[in-house]
């Protein structure tokens, strides 16, 4: 019985990486491909399937209906191809990756679902450090990162994880203080609670409540997150941090100011690595599950 021929795998690669990440430059950066180079991946599989899959604008590309039916029927399959190629793979020696992570990060949001990716590869082995200023060591000590930026290199490979929300957290007694409607002759009379990393949130948050940015408020400056948290659950003063901190955070003492009051973050977390480490296959690994974790 004669074996069908294989449709581009690379191309349908390319194709499912720029619908889920919603644009073919965000695609191009992960794969670590010129846009030219992406291009003609997905044209090779529009002429193999013998369907327009994207109507193309000014630096657009937007689903046809075509393109739709492709992705809904290949991409849980190339989902499946992947997870079982790797688990073919599990008896193989063991990978290890060295990978810089922000505490409250790897506290709440990467280490809880590890298991998940160490069940799809039991032979890959992370060791997780914290220490400062990891982009310098990238490719050397370490081999990616996670990390806060409101702006990443772009010589390095770079995946942003989400968008966030500044919030004000403050222990209950502090919040019943300070009230329901913002009142900047308060506020400027208030401490403040801020990552060492994170004064652009600061100042947005600042603005938004219309406390006059000419007078330098009182700011304690911490390099940790969970410490932040924990000094404002005590009472120590107002801590501006993104909002999952405190969804993720489930603890009781701890309330949001002004919940109607919404103020996006300048920054994000990002995934970093050089792109020379995608060549590496625990690199490609992580940065593969981290595209579809949703963390």
């Amino acid at each position: 019985m004669a074996t069908r021929r294989l449709p581009p795998l690379r191309s349908l690669e390319a194709f499912v990486r720029i619908v889920r990440l919603g644009s073919a430059k965000a695609a191009a950066a992960e794969l670590a491909l010129s846009p030219s180079a992406l291009s003609r991946r997905v044209t090779a599989l529009e002429d193999y399937t013998g369907r327009k899959l994207f109507n193309r604008g000014h630096q657009t590309m937007k689903l046809t209906e075509e393109g739709q039916a492709l992705f809904d029927a290949v991409a849980p399959a190339l989902d499946e191809l992947a997870e079982q190629v790797g688990r073919q793979m599990a008896d193989n020696k063991i990978m290890r990756l060295r990978l810089n992570v922000l505490p409250l990060f790897g506290e709440q949001r990467l280490v809880p679902r590890l298991p998940e990716l160490r069940q799809l590869y039991p032979a890959l082995h992370i060791d997780i450090d914290s220490y400062p200023n990891p982009l310098a060591r990238l490719g050397e000590s370490v081999d990616a990162a996670i990390i806060i930026a409101d702006n990443v290199d772009p010589k390095l490979h770079a995946v942003r994880l989400d968008h966030n929300m500044v919030h004000a957290i403050a222990s209950r007694k502090t919040a019943e203080e300070v009230g329901d409607v913002p009142d900047p002759a308060k506020l400027e009379k208030m401490n403040y609670l801020v990552h060492s990393d994170m004064d652009l949130s600061f100042a947005a948050w600042r603005e938004a409540v219309g406390i006059d940015m000419r007078k330098e408020p009182l700011v304690d400056h911490f390099d940790s997150g969970a410490l932040i948290l924990e000094a404002a659950a005590q009472g120590l003063g107002i801590a501006i941090m993104h909002g999952d901190h405190l969804t993720r955070a489930r603890d009781e003492r701890l309330a949001r100011l002004f919940p109607d009051l919404e103020i996006e973050s300048p920054y994000s977390f990002w995934f970093v690595c050089r792109p020379k480490a995608l060549e590496t296959r625990p690199v490609r690994i992580f940065n593969d599950w981290l595209a579809n974790a949703k963390l």
